[in-house]
């Protein structure tokens, strides 16, 4: 490439060498494919020179171009199939230059500063992680850059004179980082990255990763959607809730549809055993050059960190430092924080603003960590951003979209709140909508009357006689839970699969209504029942003592008594649903004026 010189560190000559051992899987695969019609050729011109005549020798003509034939026909099929399959694409919220035109040129400049070229386009990922990606494969299109909240079509690729081509990778950044890190340490963290466009430019690099990419996605067309599928009346999905199992009842006229796909599934019979000996095919060749392809991407991984050593060496240890701070703020927010309303159909609108308050309430609390609210006065990287907010909110969609299953736009169930009304809209409507499910389960037990929904009615249920006191309770919870999760997923698997990009789904992407990253494993019965008592002992505290509810940034929903975090409640709930003693709940009630005869208000 023009006014590029090829690296010739070690790790640049080891990518190529592996590179090349990927590319010689690649030319034996071919010269099978080819040895058939190899041998067709040599009998046919032995036969036509009178060398090879004779009863034997036409039967042998005969097989080998009957074989010839048959194999090419099946190698076409299988390299068209490999050629023309989609690779998975990361999904992103994509930037055009318009929407960010400062963070172009920072990342422009650095291309030209470690002589590489620059990146097609940039793109955010809703993850504490950086990479490029290769987005030129035929079957994927242009790649259009989508900005939210700026109106117009996208700009061109780069400017004249700029070593920035349409077959560059694209960078993707993760947003967390554009809100706690400073321009100079995202400049430092990204120098590693963009100098990977060198290797990406690399011929032979850039061939083996084609065929790897073709073949992986060949692998993946054959498991289909239908890997994912769920078909109503059967045991239905895990949800976020955690219980799973649950048999779930079918919805009208879904026997019809039932019948329906079983005779789609009988037609496509042919089409799936061809895709399955593609798929057979591709794992052959995978398991060949999973090794060299492994070795390659590290010495890929080597030759850009060697060559960004020229660049913002001693800041990227800092900048590394941040990484892993924004990482742990990032897990706590969508753990503790975004996850309790995205089960209640809200999204948390600023999830990376978000990091930025809860980091900073990291480093009030922790002592290692107190120089760093100081780099708070330095500017931050996303006022790189034209328009930080719109773009948050779409990282923030998307966000609650991977890890939550949730849906791909904002609707009457699926609403964004803003962290202002966080305690009011998600965290007391979380409590009384669990206090409400627990006294629903306590009236299907058939548990000792109360006037009206009361917290000493739970405690006696909880401290009754018998070993097996809470355990019937825990399981109802359990199987409520498990009903609204499996009709929420049922529900939002026929809002999605009635749109019009409802017949491509690919990988699980698009129709399919479970996350493709859960947060949390499913929750027992018991840990389900311990939220409950929490919540119903929250709605008490806010009804009839005056506490509120908050916001923890690192803890997510908070009791607040005068201003002040309540933290010691959950081991006293814990020390009641476990071991069924209700002292130390009992006397921290008595302490705070809780009245545990009286209602509370429900949803």
């Amino acid at each position: 490439m023009t006014g590029i010189s090829e690296s010739t560190s070690i790790g640049a000559r080891a990518a190529r060498s592996r590179a090349l051992a990927v590319l010689r899987i690649r030319g034996r695969a071919v010269a099978v494919a080819i040895l058939p019609a190899a041998v067709a050729v040599v009998l046919v011109a032995g036969g036509n020179t009178g060398h090879m005549s004779g009863s034997g020798w036409d039967t042998a003509r005969m097989v080998a171009v009957v074989a010839a034939v048959v194999v090419g026909v099946l190698a076409l099929g299988v390299a068209a199939v490999i050629a023309r399959a989609r690779p998975a694409l990361s999904p992103t919220v994509e930037l055009s230059e318009r929407a960010a035109p400062d963070l172009y040129r920072l990342v422009r400049e650095l291309a030209d500063r470690l002589d590489v070229p620059a990146p097609s386009a940039l793109a955010l990922t809703p993850d504490c992680d950086s990479w490029l990606e290769d987005r030129t494969h035929p079957a994927h299109g242009p790649f259009r850059a989508i900005r939210p909240g700026t109106p117009g079509p996208p700009e061109s690729p780069g400017a004249p004179g700029q070593r920035r081509t349409a077959d560059a990778p694209v960078l993707v950044i993760g947003s967390p980082f554009l809100w706690w890190m400073r321009v100079a340490e995202l400049r430092a963290l990204l120098a590693p990255v963009v100098a990977g466009t060198a290797s990406a430019a690399q011929p032979d690099i850039a061939g083996a990763r084609r065929f790897v990419r073709g073949l992986d996605a060949a692998v993946a067309l054959a498991a289909g959607p239908a890997g994912s599928a769920w078909v109503p009346g059967s045991v239905g999905p895990a949800g976020a809730d955690g219980a799973a199992g649950a048999v779930t009842a079918a919805p009208p006229g879904a026997r019809d549809r039932a019948r329906g796909a079983g005779l789609l599934r009988l037609l496509g019979l042919p089409r799936r055993l061809a895709l399955g000996f593609v798929a057979w095919i591709a794992r052959v060749l995978l398991r060949a050059c999973r090794t060299h392809a492994a070795e390659m991407e590290r010495g890929v991984a080597a030759a850009a960190s060697e060559r960004a050593q020229t660049v913002d060496y001693g800041l990227r240890i800092v900048a590394q430092e941040q990484v892993g701070l924004a990482y742990a703020g990032w897990d706590r927010l969508l753990t503790r924080v975004a996850l309790p309303a995205w089960r209640m159909g809200r999204w948390p609108s600023r999830l990376d603003a978000g990091v930025v308050s809860a980091l900073t309430e990291l480093s009030r609390r922790d002592r290692l960590a107190e120089g760093f609210a100081t780099r708070l006065g330095e500017r931050p990287a996303c006022d790189l951003l034209e328009e930080p907010g719109a773009i948050d909110e779409a990282a923030s969609l998307l966000a609650a979209r991977l890890f939550h299953g949730g849906p791909a736009e904002a609707g009457p169930d699926w609403s964004p709140v803003d962290w202002r009304q966080y305690p009011e809209e998600v965290v007391d409507r979380k409590w009384r909508t669990e206090a409400a499910r627990l006294h629903r389960v306590l009236d299907e037990l058939k548990a000792a009357p109360a006037a009206g929904a009361t917290l000493e009615r739970v405690l006696t249920r909880l401290t009754g006689p018998g070993p097996e006191a809470g355990d019937r309770l825990a399981a109802g919870i359990g199987a409520a839970v498990a009903r609204e999760e499996a009709d929420r997923a049922r529900s939002g698997a026929a809002v999605e699969g009635s749109g019009p990009g409802a017949v491509e789904a690919p990988h699980g992407w698009g129709a399919d209504p479970l996350p493709l990253f859960p947060l949390q494993p499913p929750r027992t019965g018991r840990e389900l029942l311990a939220d409950h008592v929490t919540a119903m002992v929250c709605c008490a505290a806010v009804d009839t003592a005056g506490a509120r509810p908050g916001l923890d940034w690192l803890d997510g929903p908070a009791l607040l008594f005068r201003g002040e975090r309540c933290a010691d409640l959950g081991s006293r709930v814990l020390t009641l649903t476990e071991d069924g003693d209700p002292g130390p709940l009992r006397a921290w009630l008595a302490t705070t004026g809780i009245r545990t005869e009286k209602p509370v208000r429900l949803v």
